[in-house]
């Protein structure tokens, strides 16, 4: 009976945090809302403004999953109980395991949940862009920049996350000297902004035949998707795009036309470029989305000087300027500078094991420990 027990009061200890989180994602309130927006969408003429009626959706979706969230968290914590009380009238340990099951899933989502709370920047709900640039290291740093983007794909794919590849430029013997990469849905942009920096890498060089041991930077921007409407100015005429073929991976349409596109902002030199979709059209619209994410980070950071925001990259690409460093001999270890975040298993952190980098560091933002 004391294992029970001991069940029982994990099951007791949840429920105030339940309750908790019911009202701090007003629940009731998102309710309210989401009656009102289905109103909206059940008037004529909803579908004429097609951006408009898109906008509505997803933020109805949005409230509708914080609402099932909270209903299914809920009706597990009424299922538990029931558990118990068919254990007490009658023993059986398969039920001791389906118990600690649901109680485990419910912990997990609970943080979660209590997590995606410390979301309230302007844009962290939004879409969000990734740029990643080889630095100082040669053919290492550009295999590294190519790990660092698998690893991120990973991590998004294991999140639901859709996405999608924008531009990528190979390096000279092996991996990438840059790429851009764009990750859909709910709240991206809010949990990969703790990637932003330079990423080190510590290993024993596989491009090097001394078995010596190496040291790579590779740095990571990210920028959220700000909508048109949302952002600043862009005037047609300070716009030039060029458009050429594209090269790497792809299929074999990929490099039969001229489909690919870079676009540069005449009065801040910012280029950005797009060469992995089907379409000239398409390239150009996901250029231009990094081209808008790069021109509000240069309005909201003005203290800047131009240079750095042009380049999008704040520090040098390498000693001395690394967020987080991964290293495989002559230990395996992955340690974040900035909240001391640790995790010894490296090749899990490189499958796309980030959530306990990212937790901390959402942490530690909220409590004033590190600056925004």
């Amino acid at each position: 009976m004391i294992l029970i027990d001991e069940l029982n009061q994990r099951l007791n200890d949840l429920m105030p945090k339940l309750k908790e989180l019911h009202s701090v994602l007003n629940i009731e309130t998102a309710k309210e809302e989401i009656e009102q927006l289905h109103l909206k969408a059940a008037e004529p003429g909803f579908w004429d403004d097609a951006e408009k009626s898109q906008k509505i959706l997803q933020k109805t979706k949005s409230l509708e999953n914080k609402v099932e969230s909270d209903r299914r968290l809920n009706a597990s914590a009424e299922d538990v109980a029931t558990l118990i009380e068919m254990y007490g009238e009658e023993p059986d340990d398969s039920i001791i395991e389906d118990i600690k099951n649901e109680l485990d899933k419910m912990e997990k989502k609970i943080d979660e949940l209590t997590l995606s709370t410390l979301l309230t920047g302007e844009y962290d709900s939004s879409n969000a862009i990734l740029n990643f640039h080889a630095g100082a290291g040669g053919t290492e740093a550009q295999d590294w920049t190519e790990m660092l983007l698998r690893m991120y794909i990973r991590w998004g794919e294991a999140h639901g996350y859709k996405v999608t590849l924008l531009d990528s430029v190979d390096g000279g013997d092996a991996g990438i000297k840059s790429a851009s990469v764009i990750v859909e849905g709910e709240n991206a942009y809010g949990y990969l902004k703790s990637e932003s920096g330079i990423h080190r890498l510590v290993r024993i060089s596989p491009f090097d035949a001394s078995g010596s041991r190496h040291t790579s930077f590779s740095a990571v921007e990210v920028m959220p998707e700000i909508n048109e409407d949302m952002s600043v100015e862009v005037r047609p005429e300070d716009i030039k795009m060029d458009v050429f073929r594209s090269s790497g991976a792809g299929g074999q349409h990929i490099n039969k036309t001229s489909s690919a596109v870079r676009l540069t902002h005449i009065p801040t030199g910012i280029v950005t470029s797009c060469q992995t979709q089907r379409s000239q059209v398409q390239n150009r619209d996901y250029a231009m989305k990094m081209l808008i994410a790069k021109l509000v980070e240069i309005k909201e950071r003005e203290h800047l000087s131009k240079i750095e925001d042009i380049k999008g990259v704040q520090k040098e690409i390498a000693w001395g300027s690394q967020i987080r460093s991964y290293v495989f001999m002559p230990y395996t270890l992955v340690k974040d500078h900035r909240t001391g975040f640790e995790n010894g298993n490296v090749h899990a952190v490189m499958d796309g094991d980030l959530d306990g980098f990212i937790n901390a560091y959402l942490k530690a933002l909220s409590n004033g420990e590190i600056a925004k």
